[in-house]
């Protein structure tokens, strides 16, 4: 059987991207299949989680299935244990792996080793499951995805590479604005104008954060120091200064545009204090659609699997 994994929006072809976002719409609205029913999904998590750890966990159950949750303590990826043998054991036992870990490269080893398939719920790398259910956040709240410009302020980190190769997969306009240092990894920025070249996406990098919002339907931003960047803490603050999003930087964009952030947030960094409740915020709808997002993900893991059967 050729298992198949979501480790990255580049395993599914742009018409792919749209399918499941119009998927986890479709279960949002309606009828919840069962896919996992006698299924067991392991929950890999070398970093903590509110919103990943409960979506996962909620939405397995609502597809059918089961779950256990492992800890980094739980299981020491490549510490205790080597990579390959976690994944052969757990092959042995469950019939999937959500893993949310510090490096992409586990990612890789666990989906070649484990013979089930492995979601990315976050690597330093991308975070995909993030970037279908801010797709469909974004589908929700302006109407459609083509054609709409999203300015990400800030780090082109994991959230930004994963969000730009989404929009240039379905005709979303995506700018980033950082400092020179803090744009997107070379590997996903091609990929992410590659596709927006076969779609009509226009992909682009600034350094100013007003020249990015300006005209933009979205306007979205991330911390600035992620889990693992720690010890850059001095070097991003300074780097980052000129770059909350604040209500006077929310005028340079269309009236009607939507604030996003994947949360958690820090309120007088990346943000000032309010954006969570602005009128135009959604941060909230956002978080409730990684459920649908993640369960249209598995969803289109699980059925495939039963027909490669």
């Amino acid at each position: 059987m050729d298992v198949k994994h979501f480790l990255s929006i580049t395993d599914l072809t742009p018409q792919k991207v749209t399918q499941v976002v119009d998927r986890a719409q479709n279960l949002k609205n309606g009828p919840c299949p069962k896919p996992l029913e006698g299924k067991t999904i392991a929950l890999l998590f070398e970093k903590p989680s509110l919103r990943t750890r409960v979506s996962f966990e909620v939405g397995i159950r609502q597809l059918g299935g089961e779950c256990v949750y492992l800890s980094k303590d739980d299981v020491g990826l490549g510490v205790r244990e080597p990579v390959e043998d976690v994944a052969r054991v757990l092959g042995r036992w469950v019939d999937g792996i959500v893993a949310r870990v510090f490096e992409h490269s586990s990612l890789i080893t666990l989906s070649e080793y484990a013979n089930i398939p492995v979601i990315n719920a976050l690597s330093d790398l991308e975070h995909p499951c993030q970037a279908i259910g801010d797709l469909l956040t974004i589908q929700e709240h302006r109407g459609q995805l083509d054609g709409q410009r999203v300015a990400f302020i800030g780090d082109g980190n994991n959230v930004a590479g994963s969000l730009a190769v989404a929009c240039g997969s379905t005709g979303a306009n995506f700018i980033l604005a950082s400092p020179m240092d803090y744009q997107l990894p070379s590997e996903l920025w091609e990929e992410a104008k590659s596709r927006g070249a076969a779609n009509g996406s226009s992909i682009s990098w600034v350094e100013l954060p007003e020249y990015a919002a300006r005209g933009a339907d979205v306007i979205y931003t991330d911390v600035w120091i992620s889990m693992g960047d720690e010890s850059e803490t001095n070097e991003r603050m300074n780097a980052f200064s000129e770059y909350q999003v604040s209500e006077n930087l929310m005028q340079y964009a269309k009236s009607d545009a939507i604030f996003m952030h994947d949360m958690p947030a820090k309120e007088g960094l990346e943000i000032s204090e309010g954006m969570i409740d602005h009128p135009r915020s959604v941060v909230f709808d956002q978080a409730e659609n990684r459920l649908h997002a993640q369960k249209a993900i598995m969803v289109d893991l699980f059925d495939m699997q039963e027909g490669d059967a």
